[in-house]
Order: C-alpha cells, then structure tokens, then sequence
C-alpha cells in the first residue's frame, strides 16, 4: 500500500506588521494625538520642523513658477499691433541651441515698408534701433502699444517674445533670456547690419535685468551700444524676492538672480532709469540701488539719469512722462557726437544725403 501525502491544513496568511503604508505617511504628515508628555513634545516637533521645510522646498521647486509669466499663444500676427497698415513686420531669428524665435519689426511713426526688402532699405536710412527686451508677464502683443513711446521719436523697435513666450518654444531661465537677448543683438548687427552706436538697449522690469547684463557683457567685449534704458528694474531679483518674501531664506534658494546692481558697473555706455515712485512690485529703494551702482558717465562723458515719477507705480506710466526723458537722452547722445547719431553713415555722409528727420515729440 503506498503512502499517502499528510493532508496539511494551509497556513492563515501572515497579518502585514505595523500600520499600513498610506497609514504611516498620514501619521508624519498628521500625527495622531499624544498620550504622553513624549508625545506631546513630538507631537508639537513634527509641526515646527516640517511644515516650514516642505514650504521652503516647495519654493525651491516651484521658483520660475513664480518668477516667469509667460502668454502663450499659437501664432501673433502683425495685424495683432494695432499700429499703422505696413508699420510691423514679422521676423524670426534662429538661436544657437536650435529654437526659432518670432518678433516684430516696428517702424518709426510715418513710415510703412510693403515688404521685407523695404524695411531694410528704411532701417538703412539711420535713426536709432531699440532693442525692446520686455517683462516677466505677457507677451510682444501686449507691448505694441508701448513701441511708440519709440516709434514717434523716429526710432525703429526690434520686439521679440523669450523662449517660452507668445508663440515661441522653449522654457524661459535667466541664462536662457540672457542667450536669447544677445542672440537678438547679433541679430541686428550681423543680419540687418546696424551698427553697435545706434542700438539703444531698452529693458522694462525684469527685462532691465537681461539689459543690464546684455550691455554688461557687451561694453567687457569692447562693443558699446548707444545706450540703456531701464524701466522699473531692480539691484537683483533676490533682493526683490526677499522683500516680498520676508519668512523665506530667498537669498539662499534662488537660482535666477539677476545681480544687476553688480553687472551695471561694467557698463560704459549711458544710462537711464525710469521708475514710478509708488512702485508695490519693484519698490523704489531697488532700482535706486541699481542706480547707484552704475558708473557716474559713460565713456563718452554722458552723465548717468535716474527719473522719479511721483504719482506713478510699476505699470501706469504716460507716454509722455515716459517720452520726455527718452527724448532728452537721444539729445545728449547726438550732441556727444557732433549732432549726429553715432555710426548713422546714412544721416551724416553728403554722398548719401540726409535722411528724413524723425518726427518731433508730442508736447
């Protein structure tokens, strides 16, 4: 008779040890009441050590959240700026990591181009080029207007969006702004071939910050451009940043700084600071900071400006508060240069002939 295998009852499953896993992260996030002194001091320990270190983290994670405001759109067209028919042009440069970046050409006041060829042949007539490096929020369609704070001085504008903004790719970082900025630059001198005298670097808030460091980087190359604006711009975003955030260890945690107030000092070319003295975004005490860091003249002997506007605050200021200022420095910078813009071939060579004046200033 063979033997049969012992019938074996099948072992109860073991009991999991201890809470469950949902269970313990509830229990270190919320822990259950104490019934012991111990307790209670642990109880207490958890909530003062880690509810500041999850902020503290989740702001570190979460900064150019809170730093970059970008408006996306799928396609800004010309016609979006609302300017004068033949006033705006599309135009695109190709960045060195491989990104497209769309923009616009702006025309002077009183003056149309049919096509890209036109607005060449105008941009070769002289005047002055604005580099228009804008904002944290929003995008090139929403600063068409502000171009003829430009444009009626008979300026041109170049207004390209960052990577990350309107209908360009990408994601927006200071090194990132810094790139796309002097990308723009070399645009302009190299493709449209204008000369470095007549560029004027204008920056508005944290774009003062990527104008700043443009025209730092450009004065250590030995290139001076014809001079920086700055409109509501602060000494360093950290400084900004703390000041708004007072609880937080900003200053250790921030990756993009911005340290204007340190890149300013190589700066050799003139300067002009706009700012609204009832300024909540970028208090008023940073952009005098900024101000004070820079060089006293510029290598031509242009004297640094600082305009305070009383009654104005970060985004109210008047087109003619803004022109005012605008208009005296071109002034001043011509007048350096025998009255004429610097390297504008086309307004100063007699074999050319003069080129139409630029429109006079609104009272």
């Amino acid at each position: 008779m063979s033997d049969a295998a012992p019938i074996v009852p099948a072992a109860a499953p073991m009991a999991a040890s201890g809470p469950p896993r949902s269970g313990r992260w509830r229990r270190l996030v919320v822990p259950s009441c104490p019934r012991t002194g111990r307790g209670w001091l642990r109880w207490i320990g958890l909530r003062i050590l880690l509810w500041p270190v999850l902020i503290v983290a989740v702001f570190g994670l979460m900064q150019r959240w809170l730093i970059y405001h970008p408006h996306r759109e799928a396609r800004i067209l010309p016609a979006q700026a609302r300017l004068a028919d033949g006033q705006v042009h599309a135009v695109s440069l190709a960045t060195h990591d491989g990104l497209e970046l769309n923009g616009w050409h702006v025309l002077p006041d009183q003056c149309a181009a049919r096509d890209a060829a036109e607005c060449d042949r105008r941009l070769a007539e002289g005047g002055w080029l604005v580099l228009y490096l804008h904002g944290n929020a929003g995008n090139r369609r929403l600063r068409a207007a502000d171009c003829r704070d430009f444009t009626r001085l008979g300026a041109h504008v170049f207004l390209f969006d960052y990577r990350g903004y309107g209908d360009n790719p990408g994601a927006p970082s200071e090194a990132a702004l810094v790139a796309d900025a002097r990308t723009l630059w070399d645009y302009a001198v190299a493709e449209r071939g204008v000369a470095p005298e007549r560029i004027v670097l204008y920056g508005e808030s944290l774009g003062g910050g990527v104008a700043t460091r443009l025209a730092a980087d450009l004065c250590a190359d030995g290139i001076c451009p014809a001079a920086v604006v700055l409109k509501g711009t602060f000494s360093s975003l950290a400084d900004v940043g703390a000041h708004h955030f007072p609880v937080l260890p900003v200053r250790l945690l921030l990756v993009d700084r911005y340290e204007s107030a340190e890149h300013i000092r190589q700066v050799t070319c003139p300067v002009l600071s706009i700012h609204g003295a009832l300024d909540e975004i970028v208090p008023i005490e940073f952009g005098r900071r900024l101000f004070e860091a820079a060089p006293a003249r510029s290598a031509s002997g242009i004297e640094k400006r600082m305009v305070e506007l009383a009654a104005r605050g970060h985004n109210d200021l008047s087109v003619i508060e803004f022109a005012a200022p605008i208009s005296a420095l071109f002034d001043r910078i011509a007048a350096a240069n025998g009255g004429a813009i610097p390297g504008d071939v086309a307004r100063t060579s007699p074999a050319l002939g003069a080129a139409p004046a630029p429109p006079a200033a609104a009272p």
